[in-house]
């Protein structure tokens, strides 16, 4: 039982310290980029007040996640020492990595339906789990479901269907 414990320990300490750099990464991204802004002051705020101040507040939720996970265990507790996992699922993280940039290309050049279920259907590759089957009813369902949505009631400006790169 205490083996596991720690064995669980140590996982939840790995994600922990990746789910807190995330989150310093992206704050940092949108601190920096809402500084291009004008700010204002807290009484009449910019258009950079926002996006600046929930950067500041990433990082600073980030640094409160990730920190813990880097303070050593109490003497007589076992945990993974690697910081990362023993087997990388390589493919996963390629499907997902590629699954938004496929939506940009897709939906450039053929539109939201192509895009979205490229988008999707990529990342729905990345699970070992998945059938062929259920990737396309997944894509298929998710489109529809962002068409009528993204399209229909929240009027986005982007073509459904189009043909070489209408935008």
């Amino acid at each position: 039982m205490r083996l596991s414990t720690s064995l669980l320990r140590g996982a939840v300490r790995k994600r922990d310290f990746y789910a807190g750099g995330l989150m310093i990464l992206i704050g940092l991204g949108i601190a920096l980029k809402g500084t291009t802004y004008r700010l204002g002051t807290p009484m009449h705020m910019g258009p950079g007040f926002f996006p600046t101040m929930l950067g500041v507040l990433l990082v600073l939720i980030g640094i409160a996640i990730a920190a813990p996970a880097l303070v050593p265990l109490a003497e007589g507790e076992e945990h993974d020492e690697s910081i990362l996992p023993e087997h990388p699922e390589w493919w996963a993280w390629f499907c997902i990595l590629m699954s938004p940039v496929l939506f940009i290309i897709f939906g450039r050049y053929f539109g939201m339906a192509p895009g979205t279920f490229a988008c999707v259907f990529i990342a729905a590759l990345g699970d070992r789990n998945k059938t062929w089957k259920s990737t396309i009813i997944l894509s298929t369902v998710v489109t529809i479901f962002g068409v009528v949505l993204f399209s229909y009631f929240l009027q986005v400006p982007m073509p459904v269907l189009t043909w070489g790169g209408g935008l």
